[in-house]
C-alpha cells in the first residue's frame, strides 16, 4: 500500500520549475516508490555498481540519446560519467523544466559534482524515513503553527490528529517503509538484511575499509552513542582504531545517510562552550537491532530509550521543516558548566529551543537548560521554548515554555 509522502507537493513543484531535480536519501527509504507513483509518465532507469547499463558509463551521450527526457535515473552515483552529459543536454534548453529526476543514496562525489555542474539548473531534496504524519496519513505539521503563533497552539491542538501507535513500537520498528507491514518476529530479520546489504554494498563502495567485521562493530558503537557529543579519540580507543580512521568511517556513515550531526551553537557571551557536534543515528530501528533489543517491551527499560527518543524527535522536526519548505539552521547547545539544550532551531534570526524528555509530568527542572540558554545570550532573540514529552495535551510549564505531546501530528 502506497503512503503519501509529505514532500510530494514540494517535489512536484520543483519538477515544474527546474530542469533537474535530485532526490537523495538512504537505501530503501522509498525514493523509487515515490517517484514512480508521482511521475508514471517518465522513462525509468536504475543503475548498478557492477553493470554498465546500456553503456551509460562508456558513452553517456549515446545513452541519453536512447533515453529521451523526461527521465528518472535511479542511483546516479553508479554512473558518474552521466553528469557532464546531463549538463550538456540541459544547457541546450535550460528553460524546460522537469527534464531529469535523479536519485542517489550517497552524498559524496557524484552529488557534489551535480551541485557544482548544475548550479542554478538543479534543485535538491532529501527524503528520509516515514514521519509520524506519514504513518498517520495526516497532511498537517504542527511545527509551522508553533513557529507562527505559539500562543494559539493549545487551541489549535484540540482538533489536531495524533499518531495512534505506541512509542516503544515506533522506535523499535524504525522508519523505513519496508519494515512497517512486518510482524514483530520479522523486524529483526529486516534489519539484519539491511545491515548486511549496507556493509557489503554501499559502505564498501564508499571507502577503503579492509576489516568489514571491525567496521560493523563501529556501526554498533555509533548507534549506542546516538544523541551524544562526538569525541573522535574516544571512538578510536573503544575498538582500537586511530582517531583519523574513526572520523573517516563516521563520514562514510554520514555520506550514506545513516548518521547526521548537529553543530554546536556558540556565542561571545560564554567562553567555555563545548564545541563538539552532537551525533544522531538516522533510524532507531537499526540502533535497536545493533543493541540487541529483542522487542518493543524490552526497549522501555533499556538504557538507550531516552537517547533514541531524542534522536527520533530531532529528525521529526527536521522532516516537518523540510516538508513545510522551512530552511532553518539546527544546533545543539552545551555550556562549560554542563547546561544544555537538545535542539535549537534558528529561523529569521529567532532561536527556538526544544528539549525531549521521557516524562508524563514535565516540571520547571526540565526547562532548566532553556532557562540557562536564554540567560547566556541576553542579546539574542529567543522564541518560546518547548518540551516534547509524553503528555496528553499541550500546556504551559512556564510562561515561556510549553509541553507538547510527542505524538501530535
Amino acid at each position: 500500500m502506497y503512503r503519501n509522502r509529505l514532500l510530494s507537493t514540494r517535489l512536484a513543484r520543483l519538477t515544474e520549475n527546474f530542469p533537474v531535480v535530485v532526490v537523495s536519501g538512504a537505501r530503501q527509504v522509498g525514493k523509487t516508490t515515490l517517484l514512480k507513483h508521482l511521475f508514471p509518465q517518465y522513462d525509468y532507469v536504475v543503475f548498478d555498481a557492477s553493470l554498465d547499463l546500456e553503456g551509460a558509463r562508456r558513452d553517456p551521450d549515446l545513452f541519453l540519446l536512447n533515453h529521451p527526457s523526461p527521465l528518472i535515473l535511479d542511483e546516479i552515483q553508479y554512473a558518474p560519467e552521466l553528469v557532464s552529459a546531463i549538463k550538456r543536454f540541459v544547457d541546450r534548453s535550460p528553460e524546460r523544466a522537469g527534464q531529469f529526476i535523479l536519485t542517489g543514496s550517497q552524498q559524496w562525489q557524484v552529488l557534489k559534482t551535480l551541485s557544482e555542474s548544475l548550479a542554478g539548473r538543479a534543485a535538491f531534496l532529501d527524503l528520509q524515513g516515514f514521519s509520524l504524519q506519514e504513518l498517520s496519513d495526516a497532511d498537517s505539521c504542527w511545527l509551522t503553527g508553533w513557529l507562527e503563533s505559539p500562543e494559539q497552539f493549545p487551541e489549535w491542538s484540540r482538533t489536531a490528529a495524533r499518531y495512534s501507535g505506541e512509542l516503544t513500537t515506533w522506535l523499535w520498528n524504525g522508519f523505513m517503509p519496508g519494515v512497517q507491514p512486518l510482524p514483530d518476529d520479522l523486524v529483526t530479520d529486516f534489519w539484519a538484511g539491511y545491515h548486511r546489504t549496507y556493509i557489503e554494498r554501499d559502505a564498501r563502495l564508499m571507502g577503503e575499509i579492509q576489516d568489514w567485521q571491525e567496521f560493523g562493530r563501529f556501526i554498533g558503537l555509533m548507534t549506542a552513542l546516538t544523541a551524544q557529543e562526538i569525541n573522535y579519540s574516544q571512538l578510536g580507543r573503544e575498538i582500537g582504531i586511530t582517531p583519523q580512521t574513526s572520523k573517516r568511517w563516521l563520514k562514510i556513515l554520514e555520506a550514506t545517510f545513516q548518521w547526521f550531526e548537529l553543530p554546536p551553537f556558540s556565542g561571545n557571551s560564554i567562553k567555555r562552550v563545548s564545541m563538539r557536534p552532537k551525533g544522531h543515528i538516522t533510524d532507531t530501528g537499526l540502533a535497536c537491532f545493533h543493541a540487541r533489543v529483542s522487542s518493543p517491551k524490552m526497549l522501555a527499560s533499556h538504557p538507550l530509550f531516552g537517547s533514541l527518543f531524542e534522536s527520533a524527535m530531532v529528525q521529526e522536526l527536521c522532516k516537518q521543516a523540510a516538508a513545510s519548505g522551512i530552511r532553518p539552521s539546527w544546533y545543539h547547545w552545551r555550556s562549560g558548566g554542563g547546561a544544555e539544550v537538545d535542539l535549537l532551531l534558528e529561523k529569521d534570526d529567532i532561536i527556538y529551543p526544544f528539549e525531549f524528555k521521557l516524562t508524563t509530568k514535565p516540571s520547571r527542572r526540565d526547562v532548566s537548560g532553556i532557562t540557562a540558554f536564554k540567560a547566556a545570550y541576553p542579546g539574542r532573540r529567543v522564541g518560546l521554548g518547548a518540551v516534547i514529552c509524553a503528555v496528553d495535551k499541550p500546556y504551559w510549564i512556564t510562561g515561556e515554555v510549553m509541553a507538547i505531546p510527542w505524538n501530535l501530528v
